[in-house]
């Protein structure tokens, strides 16, 4: 039995690694002004940053297919200045990942930093700490729990990812065919020998992850505020 291309692998691993990347510069402020605001629109954020964990992905996918297409305005804009369209690229792909995997960053380091609390903040703000130099120096070691968490499951769900990336990607090689089309291919051609290897690698994947995850929280110490 031949080894199955592991094109889509390298290419989900691109994405998936893209998509955490972007979600840690969005995610962090989301979720420190979740932990703190007090704002009626709270709920509301909250309800929209969870979306996709209740939303099919075919449903998201479709509606951002026709969000991001060249004939809506951010598709077309997207064209005059790139040239490119937006579905069916990787830029897409990266695009639609960051929106459905939001949660999985957003939630643990909301709750992450809830646990940190204001009393660290307020101490450092006493030694003259700027607000940033508390954030960095103070609250985000502090949340490293909530950090490691957050960084390991995006990653993961990234790479997991099937109805959206379908719909806003499709399946070109080398541009938007991820492991989970090329498995969901490989059974389609009958093709079950390959399947069956990148399936096993995606299953030893998504235990490791489970495991590391679940072991690096138990070593690591809960700091309270």
């Amino acid at each position: 039995m031949e080894f199955p291309d592991l094109g889509p692998l390298w290419l989900t691993l691109k994405l998936a690694g893209a998509t955490t990347l972007v979600l840690l510069l969005i995610g962090t402020p989301l979720a420190w002004w979740l932990a703190f605001t007090r704002a009626r629109v709270k709920a509301p954020i909250e309800a929209i940053t969870a979306l996709p964990l209740v939303l099919p992905p075919t449903v998201l996918g479709f509606y951002l297919l026709i969000f991001m297409s060249p004939s809506s305005p951010l598709g077309s804009l997207w064209v005059s200045v790139t040239g490119d369209a937006l579905t069916f690229s990787f830029t897409g792909l990266v695009a639609a990942s960051v929106l459905y995997s939001l949660p999985f960053m957003v939630q643990p380091l909301q709750t992450a930093f809830e646990t940190v609390g204001r009393g660290p903040l307020e101490a450092a703000a006493t030694l003259r700490a700027s607000p940033l130099d508390a954030f960095f120096n103070v609250a985000a070691p502090m949340a490293a729990r909530g950090y490691l968490t957050a960084i390991v499951l995006t990653f993961a769900h990234t790479v997991g990812e099937f109805g959206v990336v379908l719909m806003v990607g499709g399946n070109i090689p080398g541009e938007t065919k991820v492991i989970s089309i090329a498995i969901y291919e490989h059974v389609e051609t009958i093709n079950y020998a390959d399947a069956h290897v990148l399936s096993g690698l995606m299953l030893l994947f998504s235990f490791l992850v489970l495991l590391f995850v679940y072991g690096m929280n138990r070593r690591m110490p809960v700091r309270a505020g």
